[in-house]
């Protein structure tokens, strides 16, 4: 078949800019390489896109300054900044993006009605809060997704929440009474949804339309196991890493006190990479433990430093007890660590099978406790863990590289403008 000629809605779409915005970028510079595309993406993203350099002619700024940014500047002052409370910053974000996409849509009418587009996807946001007035007004088939949320806050983590600033949260189904929420989906041919805690969130009657599909991604240019570690053997320090950003609910305080609270861990070392509200508490934590030259602040890296230090440690853990798209655990599977994670959201199902250890969620002490004890069986069994992290690796450079995920697009493209069941597209099951 000729390639399909695609609409991509990108509203959040930056090559410069951290998690969803590059997320947003390369997965829709991926569908470039699959599909004719032009890209409707926000003008704050105009410098950085054209800086790249990647897309050429294929984009359209959209200009909705006059709401978006008196929104935007509401939203920091009610969260207090940009690092927490981002349920209001979804709220804010509503009219915003309706505006968003009421522009696209009118910039490219006569070419959706002169049948210049097989499809509209819509990749981001990818939050399903956000309705979409394309899926109802469109003359051409719509896809949605990768789609991503719905993960509840654990009750055991009740001052995480109130420390990230999250009392919002328990509004958020509000949003299923809006205009455009319901036939978002009911209108949709195709809706990637990356986990279970996502499909649940989903309207009645939409189930045979719903591809399981992870959001996140990684380029194997930057996330590969070239050059890697040797294997633990028992010689030198074995060596953790914990990467993301220093929040409430990433709890990198699970980290640091299983770390410093073990005496089989005293001879080995913790890297912390990231910096954020958090690290003056962590500091003081290895202070009292007096394990300021076994715990080592790394601060902020880029990209390339990070998988750099992937390839140098024995093991990846990330604690988070709330993390809907984890793509620093896929990357770090790439790298090849083994990954110690929470068994909760994104990173439990990510590491199931064999591909990382998973420890139970539970309040916070018992969770320190669990990830001594993980931290611990490393040293003991580093065969074992071995062939976790190798597990780990296959799975993610079969299922997560971009290409990978723009190849299994075009699959689900197919089958749309085929008029074909979805039915067989499960690779992420």
């Amino acid at each position: 078949m000729s390639r399909p000629r695609v609409l991509l809605l990108a509203e959040i779409c930056n090559p410069e800019w951290p998690s969803l915005p590059v997320v947003g970028y390369k997965y829709a510079r991926a569908l470039a390489s699959v599909a004719d595309v032009k890209v409707a993406t926000h003008v704050r993203n105009r410098p950085a896109i054209e800086a790249a350099g990647e897309f050429g002619d294929k984009v359209i700024y959209i200009d909705n300054e006059w709401i978006a940014g008196r929104m935007h500047k509401l939203s920091e002052i009610l969260r207090g900044g940009s690092d927490v409370a981002w349920s209001t910053h979804q709220i804010m974000a509503y009219l915003p993006y309706l505006e968003f996409e009421r522009q696209a849509l009118r910039t490219f009418r006569e070419e959706l009605a002169g049948g210049a587009f097989d499809l509209v996807h819509r990749i981001t946001p990818m939050s399903p809060t956000l309705p979409s007035i394309a899926a109802s007004r469109g003359p051409v088939p719509f896809v949605i997704g990768p789609l991503n949320g719905n993960l509840d806050w654990p009750r055991a983590f009740q001052s995480e929440q109130k420390r990230e600033r999250e009392g919002m949260r328990r509004l958020r189904n509000l949003y299923k009474a809006l205009p455009f929420a319901r036939t978002t989906f009911t209108r949709a041919a195709a809706i990637l949804a990356a986990f279970r805690h996502t499909v649940d969130d989903l309207p009645p009657g939409v189930d045979a339309r719903v591809v399981p599909f992870p959001e996140v991604g990684f380029d194997p240019a930057i996330f590969h196991s070239d050059g890697r570690r040797r294997p633990f053997s028992g010689g030198g320090p074995y060596r953790f890493l914990y990467a993301g950003r220093l929040v409430p609910y990433k709890v990198p305080e699970v980290a640091v006190r299983a770390f410093v609270g073990s005496d089989a861990l005293r001879p080995h070392r913790l890297h912390i990479v990231g910096d954020g509200p958090e690290e003056p508490r962590l500091r003081q934590i290895v202070a009292e433990a007096q394990a300021q030259d076994r715990v080592i602040f790394e601060g902020r890296k880029s990209q390339a430093e990070v998988a750099g230090m992937m390839r140098g440690v024995d093991a990846f853990i990330f604690p988070s007890i709330r993390e809907l798209g984890a793509g620093v655990v896929v990357e770090a599977m790439a790298c090849g660590p083994v990954c110690i994670v929470t068994a909760y959201g994104a990173p439990g199902d990510l590491t199931a099978n064999g591909r990382g250890v998973r420890v139970p969620l539970q309040p916070l002490d018992g969770l320190v406790a669990a990830n001594r004890a993980a931290m611990e069986a490393c040293l003991a069994d580093p065969e074992a863990h071995a062939a976790m992290a190798s597990a780990a690796h296959d799975y993610a450079v079969g299922l997560y590289t971009w290409d990978a995920k723009a190849a299994y697009t075009a699959r689900i493209y197919d089958a749309v403008m085929a008029r074909r069941s979805l039915a067989d597209l499960t690779d992420y099951l």
